[in-house]
Formats: structure tokens, sequence, C-alpha cells
């Protein structure tokens, strides 16, 4: 009774209640009321507004130092402009510093610093020495007429007059000798306009050697590593400008020139087979002895070092060849590079002791560097510039190599002791002129390029030459303090009641010279990175944390904040407005 009774109200208030609505519904189509509240908002607006939400919702929980006042909707604007100043400051003051933490890096990111540790001198070879006597020819007062000066007497004559050189008397053989001094006596002082000499081509290296005063004679004695022994067993014979000379522990032509070169099947007919152990980068091998080639040393001293004892002869010094000052010139060079004697060299005067204490100047290469442009570090590695000629790449090879390329374009020929192919013509006594003027003219060249490029700004970096000779990344050079002290050859003599050598050499002048290492270890340079990318990048990290907190996982945060969370704001806002 009592439940059906309550059943009863129920019906009868919803009953009540439809009824009052459907009265006050009168004219009222609930149909449209509906469409018209559920109608969207634009899609613009709802993107809008996930972005703000985002972009509140970041500065609430950024790291980055100042951008929460941005977001932060009760903050005042005057607060906010302050902020914003603060933090585009800031901006500003990091980029400044970066770039110029960049171009640091970008224009010098290699440094020349010295070794953490001293380098044994048994770790490198002693120097080759090439040494070159100032006596081309032996002056015979039986060749009369047809000495040097005789004949280059005639031969400017006739330079003014016929133009054309025809000597009479003259062997085959003397004109041959005479041809071929003209390229190593004095010849800077032969004019543009000389006279023609007949006669057929010539093998120059064959003719100096035949001219070669006996080297017997004037090698007199030498000493290695306090073993007395003849001269001969030490050097060999090198073709440079001045000539033939003698070089002590260089590396034979077959390692330093390409097969197609002169110098290589010259020295593969003269039987020069030894192989050396050593190489510029990677130094000597792991199983070489101490004697080894090229040679080395285990100490410093001159007793670990070469002796040796020079001699010319009064009566055989042409002067008229190589003018008034006779006697040795001495270059002390890497084994692998070729002598250039008339750049860089050491005067060995007669009737004195010369000793040359010798300190190397090495410079390594950390494995960094290698990433870099070669014009970025200023230097090649060996695989990165390779020669025509050379084998070996080192800087005087590579200018060597230019100035044979460029004689050769303005003279049409290259001088006899240039390196050169097989089938490249030698230049003839009417072009000497030429090509002794043709490495000023290269240097000029190379000047003006680099000048016109730097004036023009672009070689911030430094300009690449047309040669394109930087240095090795991995350089030996060998520096010499020079001390001289009179050597009396009769006064010593007649001391000891010696009358037999002056009968034996007459007109006898000597020379003592003695190199070695001043010092058992020296201090090796390294180039190295001044900043790498690491370095870099925490520059770039310490300022933008000093200026603004900013990290790397501050940049995870605007990511993560304006891509996923942006995204789930806005499939949020379209669920609640569509």
């Amino acid at each position: 009774m009592f439940v059906r009774g309550k059943s009863y109200e129920l019906d009868a208030t919803i009953s009540t209640v439809d009824s009052d609505m459907e009265s006050n519904n009168c004219g009222i189509d609930l149909t449209t009321k509906k469409n018209q509240r559920r109608q969207s908002p634009p899609v613009s607006s709802i993107v809008f507004k996930g972005f703000v939400g985002t972009y509140q919702d970041y500065c609430q929980h950024t790291s980055i130092h100042g951008v929460q006042y941005l977001g932060e909707r009760d903050r005042p604007i005057k607060e906010r402009l302050f902020w914003l100043t603060v933090f585009v400051v800031s901006i500003y003051s990091c980029t400044k510093l970066i770039y110029s933490a960049y171009t640091k890096w970008d224009a010098t990111p290699v440094i020349v610093s010295f070794a953490e540790k001293s380098t044994p001198v048994w770790n490198i070879p002693f120097p080759a020495i090439t040494i070159c006597s100032e006596t081309k020819r032996v002056l015979n007062k039986a060749s009369g007429n047809n000495s040097y000066a005789n004949l280059y007497n005639q031969f400017t004559a006739d330079m003014r007059a016929t133009r054309i050189f025809k000597p009479q008397n003259i062997t085959a053989g003397e004109l041959e000798e005479f041809r071929t001094l003209l390229h190593v006596c004095n010849s800077h002082i032969i004019e543009q306009d000389m006279p023609l000499i007949p006669g057929e081509e010539i093998d120059y290296f064959n003719v100096l050697e035949r001219m070669l005063p006996p080297f017997e004679r004037y090698f007199f004695y030498c000493r290695w590593l306090s073993h007395f022994d003849e001269c001969d067993k030490y050097f060999s014979k090198t073709l440079t400008e001045e000539g033939i000379c003698y070089t002590f522990n260089g590396l034979r032509p077959t390692e330093i020139y390409r097969e197609d070169t002169y110098q290589y099947h010259h020295s593969i007919a003269m039987g020069n087979f030894t192989e050396s152990s050593w190489s510029l980068e990677d130094g000597y091998d792991a199983a070489s002895d101490v004697e080894t080639y090229p040679a080395r040393v285990l100490s410093a001293g001159s007793r670990s070092g070469i002796f040796m004892t020079l001699q010319s002869f009064k009566q055989e010094v042409d002067y008229a060849c190589r003018g008034p000052v006779q006697g040795f010139k001495v270059l002390l060079h890497a084994p692998d590079d070729v002598p250039q004697v008339s750049k860089q060299f050491v005067r060995i005067p007669m009737g004195r002791e010369v000793l040359i204490a010798v300190k190397p100047n090495m410079i390594t290469t950390s494995e960094g560097i290698a990433e870099y442009h070669p014009q970025r570090r200023q230097c090649f590695l060996s695989h990165e510039r390779l020669l025509r000629f050379f084998k070996v790449y080192s800087e005087s090879n590579c200018q060597l190599e230019c100035l044979a390329n460029f004689t050769l374009s303005k003279c049409g020929c290259v001088k006899f002791s240039m390196p050169r192919s097989l089938d490249m013509p030698v230049c003839g006594e009417e072009k000497i002129y030429c090509y002794d003027r043709a490495e000023r003219e290269l240097l000029i060249r190379e000047f003006q390029r680099v000048r016109s490029l730097n004036v023009a700004g672009e070689a911030p970096k430094g300009a690449e030459t047309a040669c394109n000779c930087m240095p090795a990344c991995t350089s030996l050079i060998y520096n010499a303090e020079i001390s001289q002290a009179n050597f009396d050859l009769d006064e010593m003599l007649a001391a000891e009641g010696d009358t037999e050598f002056m009968r034996e050499y007459p007109g006898s002048q000597m020379s003592r010279l003695s190199i070695y290492f001043k010092q058992s270890q020296f201090i090796t340079s390294k180039r190295s990175e001044l900043y790498g990318v690491t370095d870099f990048l925490a520059n770039c990290g310490g300022i933008f944390g000093l200026f603004m907190g900013f990290s790397i996982l501050s940049l995870v945060e605007v990511m993560y904040h304006f891509t996923l969370r942006f995204a789930v704001n806005l499939n949020t806002y379209f669920k609640v407005d569509l």
C-alpha cells in the first residue's frame, strides 16, 4: 500500500513537469536551438588557444632563467617588458660571444705548441750533408788559351760582334766543358742576347763528372762514429744547381723521385738500390738496429758525429769561374729533401777548422687535425699533396717542382739540375738568361697574387698560391751553430818536421769540418687542435649557461612543449569545443 502510493506520486510529478515544459515551449523550435548550441568555434581560434596554453605551460615549467616571468598572467606589463629586455640582451650577448668563438675556431683551428716530452736524437736520422767544392774543373795550365777565362773573354767579344761563337784551336771536349761551365759558373752575369754556340745537345751530368776533381784528393779522410775510413764509403754523387756535389746520409734518388723521371733512371743506372727503414711521418721501423739507413747516432758530441778533412790546391783553383771566394759549401737538410745548395749553405773557407753543432727542429702532428681542410690548418699531410716528380712531399721539393714547371712554360725547357721527365727538353746555353730570371719572376708572381687576394678581402685564411706549396704537417729541419778557428797546415808540418806531405800534395790547402748534435735530447713541436668540436661545444654551453641557464635539456624542453605537448593540448581543445 505504501509502495504503490509513492509510485503514483512520482508519476504525477513527472507528468506535471512535462505538461509545464510543453506549455512553456509555445511557438519555439527545440531542434533549431539545439543545433545553434552545438556550433563549433573556428579552427584558428582553437589553434591559437592551444598555443597560448602551451606557451603558458612552458613558461611555468622551463629551466631557462627569466622566461617564467613572461608567461605569468598576473604579472604586470612593466615587469614583463623588463624581463623581455633582459632576455633579449642575454640572447644578443650569447650570439656575440659564440660568433667570436666560432670565428677563432674557424680561422685558427690549429696551434703549434711544445710537446709534453723530449725526444732522443736516435729517434731521428743524422742530418744529410751535401758538400760542394767551388772548384768545378781543375785548372790546367797546359790548356793555355783554352782556359775558361780566355774562352769567356772571346765569348763576350763575339757576343758584341758576330753573335756567333766560333773559337779556334779547341777540341770538341773542351767546347763541351766550356758550354757546361756557363751553367755553373756565375750564370747570373750571362746577358740575354748571347751568341749562338754550335754543337749538339750534351749530357751535362757526364761532362760535369768528367771535369770533377778527384774525390780522394779533395776529401782527404773522414771519421764517422769514431771510425776512420775513406770518404767514398759514406758519400754519393748528387746533381745540384751548383754542379755535381757529394751527399752523406741522404735517401737514394729511387726513393725520392718517381719512376718516370730522369733522376730515377740515372740512379738505377748507377746501381743505388739501398732501401731506407725511415720515413718522416712514421720514423724508423720498430725492428731497426743501431746501424740503419739513413744513419742515426745515439748521443750528442763530436765523437758521435762526422769529422772530415777537406783539401784543395792553389794551382787548381779557377777564380774566373766562381770568383774570389773559394773553398766548399755545406748544406744540412733532411734525408728526404733534394739539396738546393745555392739557397742556404755554410761556407767552409780554406785554412779554417769549422765546427757545426746541430739543433734539430721537428714538428709532429696530432691525429685530430687530419679532419681539417689543409687551408685551415695551413699544412699538407703526405697523401694530400701529390707531386709530379717526387714521391715524398716537402715544402722545398714542392717549390723545386713548381720552379721546374714554371721554367718549362716560360723557357720551353728546364735547367739540367731540375727534376724532369724523360721527354722534357734541357735548356741549352741560349736559355741561361731565361731560366736564371724565371725564379725571381715566379716569386714576384706569387707575391702579387697573394697580395691582390688579400687586398680584395678574398683570402681571410691565407691565400693559396699558384704553387700551393704549404709546409708539410710533419717536418724536420736542422739548425746550426757554427764556430771557427785557424787551421795552419804549414806551421803544423814545419813543427813536426814533415816535408814529404807537401812534396806529395803541392799547393795543398786544408780545412777540417766537424758536424754533430749539440744535445742528446730535444723538444719537438706539435701541431694540435686549438679548438676541437668538443671544445667549441663546451665553450658555447658555458656561454649559454652563464647568460641564460640554457642546456641541451632546455632545448629538449622547447621541442617537447611545442611539438608533443602542443599536439596533446590541441587534441583536448578540439574534443571540448567540438
